[in-house]
């Protein structure tokens, strides 16, 4: 796919991740529209880099509905879709506080996975009205999974299982949407840069980036946004998750 002519939305656009990749969607030429739940950040960050900004809740499908068709309209549809927007908890299933809050896992889980597809389940049949490139390409998905669903650490299986999940039904999803001309891939962030990790002592960040092979840092948001890019552009590259971590294999217990 040419970016230059990409109309891509990204959601969890103010995250860290989700903002690089919208700068670097940005910077290729794309049309770009990002989403999440702060408004004042959302509009400043859309400003600056010369996108739209939209606030939705991806968990509500009337929501999801109307800002997905005003989204359409404004950018003339959508090609490209990468959805960076996440929650993560932490708790252990049964500890001195008694069994992991119920209604927590639920949430996390509604949030990251139930929201991710519900995005992909509406985009999908926006997508689906694009005029074909010369590959019969309609558009492609990027979501966001993580090696925390491969390994997740002690206190994480809520955020665990919603991060599995999204890299369960990734081939699933691009079979789905593989006749229509729609990919689907996934990519599974390591241990990444992020604003919480720049606010911790330097000797807990090297804890951090222990265990990850070459290079011995944390991971760029740039990076993420790299090879969001890389996908969207290598129309051959389907039904994949993709893992960015250095070689990382998260230990059983963090260094927080």
């Amino acid at each position: 796919m040419d970016l230059k002519y990409a109309r891509a939305l990204i959601t969890g656009g103010t995250s860290a991740l989700g903002e690089a990749t919208a700068r670097e969607f940005v910077a290729a030429g794309s049309k770009v529209t990002i989403s999440d739940y702060s408004d004042e950040r959302g509009t400043e960050l859309a400003s600056e880099i010369g996108a739209e900004f939209v606030k939705f809740d991806m968990t509500d499908e009337e929501s999801t509905i109307d800002a997905l068709e005003n989204i359409a309209i404004s950018m003339h549809g959508i090609s490209v879709c990468v959805n960076c927007i996440s929650r993560a908890t932490g708790a252990l299933v049964f500890g001195n506080d008694g069994p992991h809050d119920f209604d927590v896992f639920k949430k996390t889980v509604e949030f990251n996975l139930f929201g991710t597809f519900n995005v992909i389940r509406l985009v999908a049949s926006v997508m689906a009205k694009n005029e074909p490139n010369e590959d019969g390409e309609r558009g492609v998905i990027i979501n966001t999974a993580s090696v925390a669903g491969f390994e997740g650490q002690r206190g994480q299986s809520a955020y665990a299982a919603s991060k599995a999940g999204i890299s369960g039904m990734n081939l699933p999803l691009a079979r789905d949407l593989g006749p229509l001309g729609i990919r689907v891939n996934s990519i599974a962030p390591g241990v990444f840069d992020t604003p919480v990790l720049k606010e911790i002592d330097e000797e807990r960040r090297k804890l951090l980036s222990a265990d990850v092979i070459f290079p011995k840092r944390l991971g760029d948001p740039a990076e993420f946004a790299n090879l969001a890019r890389l996908i969207a552009e290598c129309s051959y590259i389907n039904g994949e998750t993709i893992r960015i971590d250095a070689g990382v294999r998260l230990r059983s217990t963090s260094p927080f």
